[in-house]
């Protein structure tokens, strides 16, 4: 079983990625933390029904690792946008066996969040980035329990590919949420959310 975990907009720096969400959703993103394994930091916004939204870029601040970002971030270039879905397991082991493109299990932290995320070699998640990034949390501590409430609810995620079929039939069937839909075109992702401001789209 594959749960929605949350959602990553890219950016090639964190106040460039906060202009684009807040003027998208007129609401207001938290402050995050630093990734000191991968290089890069975050900015948060919590949703309903345990999802949150980050906002992630490369730390200028912090050195350089000597193997690729999580999340492709050492090609990510141009305008921010809504880059990558991450979806949680019970067993990232033994999901890595079923879906081995996803990557290599790496041990994170920070402050008292500990968790597992599958990060390909390269950076490089399957199908253009559109397969989820796999994440185990490990306790009870999460992310989307310490923001606070923003009152915006995602209605629906589309993941649109020219192979949306084939990654439907790779992950759709694991992926049991509503909100989750798969659409044939161009290779990217599309958030419809709703909030205080009525429907907003988040690309």
């Amino acid at each position: 079983m594959i749960r929605l975990d949350h959602l990553a907009v890219a950016a090639e720096s964190l106040e460039a990625g906060r202009a684009h969400v807040e003027a998208a959703l007129g609401l207001r993103l938290q402050p995050g933390g630093q990734h000191a394994h991968f290089g890069t930091h975050n900015l948060l916004l919590g949703l309903e029904e345990g999802l949150y939204l980050e906002v992630i870029a490369i730390d200028p601040d912090a050195p350089a690792p000597a193997y690729p970002r999580w999340f492709d971030l050492d090609r990510f270039s141009g305008a921010p946008r809504l880059h990558n879905w991450i979806c949680a397991v019970e067993d990232l082991e033994a999901a890595l066996i079923q879906y081995p493109g996803a990557g290599q299990a790496v041990d994170l932290a920070r402050g008292d969040l500990r968790w597992r995320m599958a990060v390909p070699d390269t950076g490089v998640l399957p199908m253009d980035n559109l397969f989820p990034a796999l994440i185990e949390w490990q306790g009870a501590a999460h992310p989307a329990t310490r923001l606070a409430p923003s009152g915006a609810r995602l209605r629906r995620l589309v993941v649109s590919h020219p192979e949306a079929a084939a990654l439907r039939d790779m992950i759709g069937a694991q992926v049991r949420d509503a909100r989750v839909v798969f659409e044939p075109g161009a290779a990217g992702l599309r958030a419809e959310i709703e909030t205080s401001h009525g429907m907003r789209v988040l690309r």
